[in-house]
């Protein structure tokens, strides 16, 4: 699923098999000051092949930043964390855990995986509004991002 907002700046993948969270996210991002393409891939399979360009991702772009959330199907995402940034070619993209997990063993091995940062998913909608506008205002309006070709 691709939801573009006019000529991106940004590119963002996010990873994420529930679809709630998925319109969250959209929601959220809709409201944003910076115009993106927002990918999604259900799982940790699609995530790589949208990373590798395989099978119907061959036209997709690397992303500028990866919302990753860790429990997905067929592939979790402490694997596809762990494969990306093993990657010579991937390891420099930004990945932003973002999850229901609050497991001190989950926060450790993202973080020794390279994880850019560990978030926990709100319940409410209005904390993961939040949560959104401030990965915004640091990821998307302040850092500099190391942007892939």
């Amino acid at each position: 699923m691709i939801i573009d907002q006019g000529h991106a700046a940004m590119s963002l993948l996010l990873v994420e098999d529930n679809p709630a969270d998925v319109r969250l996210m959209q929601e959220a991002l809709r409201a944003s000051k910076t115009k993106y393409r927002l990918f999604v891939a259900n799982d940790g399979e699609d995530a790589m092949a949208f990373l590798h360009h395989r099978d119907n991702y061959a036209d997709m772009p690397v992303p500028d930043v990866i919302l990753l959330d860790l429990n997905l199907p067929r592939k979790d995402g402490r694997e596809v964390l762990s494969e990306i940034k093993h990657d010579e070619k991937l390891k420099y993209i930004p990945i932003l855990v973002l999850t229901t997990s609050e497991s001190i063993e989950d926060i450790i091995r993202c973080y020794r995986d390279h994880a850019n940062c560990y978030i926990t998913k709100p319940l409410s909608l209005d904390k993961f509004d939040e949560i959104v506008r401030l990965i915004e205002a640091f990821w998307f309006m302040t850092v500099q991002l190391p942007r892939m070709a």
